[in-house]
């Protein structure tokens, strides 16, 4: 075999390798989530939509969040942040929610940040946008917030797919809070725990719910691994192969 004929081998062997890392590392990138993931049913909560930049070479400068409106909430406010401008939209309801006795009759449906010029979340950086929110309901285990995030570039990130029914995380997931009963507080009905597996079917779903997000994560970390493993095999089997030719 001939050094030319090893150096292909070698380049070819680097190229597939480095496909499969990017491959792994992509399917584990961070995207725009709900911070802290959880909350109690029927309580106000502080949250914050974290956006993390997962462009080189542009920066995050809008950042548009849909809040539920078949779950409303009475009370939305966003935190005041140097350098970015947010503005809510709100919706008439078609029938009005009791808000501390009277009839409430429009909810916030949309927040939406701006970056001011010279503003921006950079490369390798993150940033919160802090909101407090409530009442948080109680007849439903999550509230799903759908978000657009915008570059500098032009480029529009749609954080807005759901879990299929395998259970699935999509490639573009929408920031989901997962919403828990009080202590003491009957859980809803969607969420009831099944009798014939004395609630330990239940337990399981929310732990494997919960660990959707870590999995993936770990997912990418062991399959760059095994990328860097399979090129280093690779490597040692082309060497051997031409020292035997060199040898013969």
């Amino acid at each position: 075999m001939t050094m030319s004929t090893t150096r292909r081998r070698l380049s070819v062997l680097a190229a597939s390798a480095g496909a499969g890392v990017l491959l792994f590392a992509g399917s584990a990138s961070a995207h725009v989530s709900v911070q802290p993931g959880t909350a109690d049913q029927g309580s106000y909560a502080k949250v914050a939509f974290r956006v993390p930049n997962e462009r080189e070479d542009a920066g995050t400068t809008k950042l548009e969040v849909t809040l539920p409106t078949d779950k409303p909430l009475t009370s939305v406010q966003t935190r005041a942040m140097p350098g970015w401008k947010a503005e809510v939209e709100k919706t008439k309801l078609a029938t009005p929610i009791d808000n501390h006795g009277k009839p409430l009759t429009e909810v916030v449906s949309k927040i939406t940040w701006t970056a001011d010029a010279g503003t921006r979340v950079n490369p390798g950086t993150f940033e919160d946008f802090e909101v407090s929110m409530g009442k948080l309901p109680t007849d439903t285990d999550k509230l799903v917030f759908k978000a657009v995030q915008t570059y500098d570039s032009g480029e529009v990130v749609r954080w807005i797919d759901l879990a299929g029914a395998d259970g699935k995380e999509p490639q573009y997931p929408a920031p989901t809070l997962k919403l828990t009963a009080k202590a003491g507080a009957p859980a809803p009905a969607s969420a009831a725990p099944s009798k014939a597996a004395d609630g330990k079917a239940s337990v399981a779903a929310v732990a494997d719910e919960e660990g959707d997000d870590s999995t993936a994560r770990t997912l990418g970390v062991v399959g760059i691994v095994v990328g860097v493993l399979g090129l280093g095999a690779g490597v040692f089997a082309v060497l051997r192969a031409s020292r035997r030719g060199t040898s013969a």
